[in-house]
């Protein structure tokens, strides 16, 4: 579609949305949408994604399921023209398309992604300049940001795309807003890498994944999620090893180490006194010691000392 068939397209989506159609309606006008080519120039000529995003939070699930994956879907497209333009300080993922869709994140400013310098001084359309999070970064959550993330009409996947905001906003300086757009891209890959389902996989994967990104040390992961230095589809492949932080890692090959080295070692216990005869001298003052010389998995090795001539034999 052209810029004018969108714009036609977001007027009869308005005017059916305004005037109580049923759901049927809303979805007939909805579904062409998704096999149109998207880029930046059209979305904000046609101001289709305003039109889009209001049905968001329509009462029909399959409305504002599709209204929300189309408004995802834009704002990935043009992040990825971004980044195949190859153009230098570009916003963080989604945050150009979040400026292009034009109020499909609540009309929020975008910040720049990590060490984006030159876009500093960029305003957005509105001229305020990006929207910031109100509280500590250590105490960031989706609702202490006041970003909703019910977008997908499903109440399981929505409280998937919490889960990984509330990951990825933790100590994290970014905008709420540029943080949502990338917690719904995780999302939709995740949920696509699972048949389109929200099975008992992808609910493990999800936890996993925030359970990793929550992690204090595990701050490289977090950056490169947002940054898209690791883009959504590897993020939800990734093993439990790969989401490990090279601390973690470090830490653990440390203590394998360690419990092999002591696997490998001589382990005394303390000796027991008993009336066993010496084979030497007779004597019956004997002392029993078991040891571990080889590997751990192998029987403890009983060793008899008398304590009249010093005589050392073992038994079993």
């Amino acid at each position: 579609m052209d810029a004018k068939s969108l714009q036609e397209a977001g007027r009869n989506i308005v005017k059916a949305a305004d005037g109580g159609d049923p759901a049927s309606t809303l979805l007939s006008l909805l579904q062409p949408l998704q096999k149109s080519p998207m880029n930046e120039d059209l979305l904000r000529q046609s101001k289709i994604g305003v039109a889009v995003n209001k049905l968001r939070q329509n009462k029909d699930p399959k409305v504002a399921s599709l209204a929300g994956t189309l408004i995802n879907k834009w704002k990935q497209d043009v992040s990825a023209a971004k980044k195949a333009a190859g153009r230098t300080g570009s916003p963080a993922p989604g945050a150009a398309a979040a400026r292009a869709v034009n109020g499909a994140t609540g009309g929020a400013r975008s910040s720049p992604a990590p060490g984006a310098g030159k876009m500093d001084g960029v305003k957005s359309e509105a001229g305020a300049g990006k929207r910031k999070s109100k509280v500590a970064p250590e105490k960031r959550t989706s609702k202490l940001d006041e970003v909703s993330t019910k977008v997908t009409g499903h109440a399981v996947r929505d409280g998937c795309v919490e889960l990984i905001y509330n990951g990825l906003a933790f100590m994290s300086p970014e905008c709420p807003d540029d943080v949502l757009v990338v917690a719904l891209a995780v999302e939709l890959a995740a949920y696509e890498s699972h048949g389109n389902d929200t099975t008992a996989a992808y609910k493990t994967k999800m936890r996993s994944l925030f359970q990793n990104l929550k992690m204090k040390g595990n701050e490289t992961l977090r950056h490169d999620v947002y940054a898209g230095t690791i883009p959504p589809k590897k993020f939800v492949t990734m093993t439990s090893d790969d989401l490990r932080s090279p601390e973690k890692r470090a830490q653990d090959a440390a203590l394998e180490k360690e419990n092999m080295n002591k696997a490998m070692t001589a382990v005394e216990e303390k000796a027991i006194v008993t009336t066993m005869p010496c084979g030497k001298c007779g004597g019956r003052e004997t002392s029993v010691t078991q040891a571990q010389t080889r590997s751990a998995d192998e029987p403890l090795t009983n060793f008899c000392n008398c304590q009249i001539c010093g005589n050392s034999w073992k038994f079993s």
